[in-house]
C-alpha cells in the first residue's frame, strides 16, 4: 500500500468514527461531538482516540466494532485556557462503558492531572456494557479511583445530558460540580422497575432521579439548565471563577463596579423587628462586583446560600445563612452544603466571605436523630481546616453554637466584622431571660413589664456587638454600607497569605 492510499484509508477511519452517531439524537439533543464543539472555543477541540475499537467476543457485540467505540475525548480550551474533556455517546452502544471506553476516559482523565487543567465529563450512557460483563465494572473501579487522585488537586464537572445509572452516578458524585439539564437527564441508582419489583412503588424518572428531584430534594445536583445550549453556558461561566489547579489562583477582571462603592440601601436592609425575615441573596449582591452572585445549589437547603462573586474583579467564595428560609436555622442539609462548598474553595485558593444572621441549629427530634451533631460538625471541620483567607460579617443574629461555627474568630476567621445590628450572645435576649430570671418573673407583680425590661438590659450589657468588639473578638464594628470597600481592603491585604496546617496524613472529617 502505498503513501497516498495509506493516507485515504486514514481518512476513511476518521469519517467512520465521526460518523459513529448514526441515530438521529432525540429533539433537543446532539451527539457527542457537536456537544463538545458547543462547549469548548471554537475550532479549538482536539480528539484523541478516534480510531478505538472494543475487543469484546459474544452476545453478538463483535459483529459491530466502530471506531471510537461510545465515547468522544481529548482536548480544547474554555476561554484560551486547556480543558480536557469526554463525551459518552448514547447512540453507540447506548453509551454504554465497556473496558475500551473506560480506558479512553482513564486516558484522558490522567492527561487533566498531569498537565493541571480542568476536567469535564459530559454524560450520557446506559451504564456498565453487560456484554463485558466484570470487565465493565473494573473500568468503573479505574475511573472513580481517578476521580479520587485529582480531587482538590483540579475542578472536575459533571454534565448530565441522557442517563446516568447504577454505579455510573459515582463518579460524578465524587466530582466537585453535577450539572443536569432539565426533563432530558436521569440519575439513579435503581430504575423505576427495579424499585416498583422490590418496594411496590411506582415512580417515574423524573420523580426518582430527575433535575428537579436531585437539585431541590437530594442535593446531589448543583446547577439545573433548561437545555444543552444553556448547560454548555453555564458550565463556562462557572470555568471563569476557579483556577487551572490547586496550584494557580483564579483568573481576575477589571469590574465595572468601583472598589470604594457604598450602597446606603444596606443601612435599612435589616428589618427592625429581630424576627422579620429578609433574603440575603439580596444583601450579598448589593456587596459583591456588578451585582453578579452566581449561586450553587440554589434549590437545595435555601436557609443557607453559597455561591462564587467577585470583589473588585478577584473570585470569592460567598456564604451566607438566609433569614427567609427557616429563620436561617443551621440544619443538617445547610450544614453539609455549606461544608462541602467551604472545603471547594479552601482546596482552590478561593478566599471566603461569610454573611451570619443565624439564631442556631434547627431543633427538634428528626434533626437530632437524623445526626445534626455529626452533620454541623462537617461545617465546623470545613471552617477550621480552611487556611484561604477568611473574611465574616454578622449583620444580625449570630447566637450560641451556630454563631462559632459559621467562621468565628475562634475558629480562625482572618478578620470579623459587625453591623451595629448584630446581636451576638449565647441565645437571644427573650430566651436568656426566660431562663436567667425564671423565679423573679415568676413571683413578679407584672411579669411582662419585668420581662420587657431585663430583655432591654440583656440587650445593652450583651447582645450586641460592643461587648465583643472590646475583647477583640469582632475586628470592627462597621456601617452597612461601608461593608464592600471595608471586604476589598481586607482582601487586598490578604492575598499573600498562605496558612499551614501541621504534618499529617490527612484528617478525618466526621462523614
Amino acid at each position: 500500500m502505498g503513501t497516498e492510499e495509506r493516507i485515504e484509508h486514514l481518512r476513511r477511519l476518521r469519517r467512520e468514527a465521526q460518523q459513529a452517531e448514526r441515530r438521529a439524537p432525540a429533539p433537543g439533543r446532539t451527539s457527542a461531538r457537536e456537544r463538545l464543539v458547543a462547549l469548548l472555543d471554537p475550532g479549538s477541540f482536539v480528539e484523541i482516540d478516534s480510531l478505538v475499537r472494543h475487543r469484546a467476543h459474544g452476545f453478538g457485540i463483535d459483529r459491530r466494532r466502530p471506531a471510537g467505540d461510545a465515547v468522544v475525548t481529548g482536548w480544547g480550551t474554555v476561554d484560551g485556557r486547556t480543558t480536557f474533556v469526554f463525551a459518552e455517546d448514547f447512540a453507540v452502544f447506548g453509551g454504554s462503558l465497556g473496558e475500551a471506553v473506560g480506558e479512553k476516559i482513564c486516558k484522558v482523565m490522567d492527561l487533566a492531572l498531569e498537565n493541571g487543567a480542568p476536567l469535564i465529563g459530559l454524560k450520557d450512557s446506559g451504564g456498565a456494557r453487560i456484554q463485558e460483563g466484570v470487565v465493565a465494572l473494573d473500568a468503573y473501579g479505574e475511573i472513580f479511583r481517578r476521580n479520587v487522585r485529582a480531587s482538590g488537586a483540579i475542578p472536575q464537572i459533571s454534565v448530565i445530558l441522557g442517563p446516568c445509572a447504577g454505579g455510573a452516578v459515582y463518579s460524578p458524585a465524587i466530582t466537585d460540580f453535577v450539572f443536569q439539564v432539565n426533563g432530558a437527564s436521569h440519575l439513579f441508582i435503581t430504575g423505576p422497575d427495579v424499585i416498583k419489583a422490590v418496594t411496590g412503588q411506582d415512580v417515574d424518572f423524573a420523580t426518582l432521579g430527575g433535575a428537579h428531584s436531585h437539585a431541590s430534594i437530594s442535593g446531589v445536583t448543583h446547577f439545573v439548565a433548561a437545555d444543552e445550549v444553556q448547560a454548555a453556558e453555564e458550565v463556562r461561566y462557572l470555568l471563569s471563577f476557579l483556577p487551572q489547579n490547586y496550584l494557580e489562583t483564579p483568573p481576575s477582571f477589571t469590574p465595572e463596579d468601583r472598589p470604594d462603592r457604598a450602597d446606603p440601601a444596606l443601612d435599612t436592609i435589616v428589618p427592625d423587628s429581630p424576627n422579620q425575615p429578609y433574603d440575603m441573596t439580596a444583601l450579598v449582591e448589593m456587596v459583591v462586583d456588578d451585582g453578579d452572585f452566581y449561586q450553587v445549589h440554589r434549590h437545595w437547603a435555601r436557609n443557607i446560600v453559597v455561591g462564587f462573586a467577585r470583589l473588585d474583579g478577584h473570585t470569592v467564595g460567598i456564604v451566607g445563612n438566609n433569614p427567609a428560609v427557616l429563620a436561617g436555622t443551621l440544619d443538617i442539609d445547610a450544614s453539609v452544603k455549606a461544608a462541602r462548598f467551604v472545603r471547594f474553595c479552601d482546596a482552590f485558593n478561593i478566599p471566603l466571605v461569610t454573611f451570619v444572621d443565624v439564631p442556631g441549629f434547627l431543633p427538634g427530634l428528626s434533626q437530632e436523630h437524623g445526626g445534626i451533631i455529626r452533620h454541623g460538625a462537617k461545617l465546623l471541620y470545613a471552617y477550621c481546616e480552611a487556611t484561604v483567607p477568611r473574611l465574616t460579617v454578622i449583620t444580625r443574629k449570630a447566637y450560641g453554637g451556630a454563631y462559632v461555627v459559621m467562621n468565628s474568630r475562634s475558629v480562625g476567621a482572618d478578620l470579623a466584622f459587625a453591623w451595629p445590628t448584630a446581636e451576638i450572645a449565647v441565645m437571644g435576649a427573650q430566651g436568656a431571660v426566660n431562663v436567667i430570671y425564671r423565679r423573679e418573673l415568676e413571683e413578679a407583680a407584672d411579669p411582662e413589664a419585668r420581662r420587657a425590661e431585663l430583655v432591654t438590659d440583656y440587650e445593652q450589657r450583651f447582645s450586641n456587638p460592643y461587648v465583643a468588639a472590646e475583647r477583640g473578638l469582632i475586628d470592627e464594628v462597621i456601617e452597612p454600607q461601608e461593608t464592600r470597600p471595608r471586604l476589598i481592603r481586607a482582601l487586598a491585604m490578604l492575598r499573600a497569605k498562605r496558612g499551614i496546617l501541621p504534618a499529617k496524613k490527612h484528617g478525618n472529617i466526621p462523614l
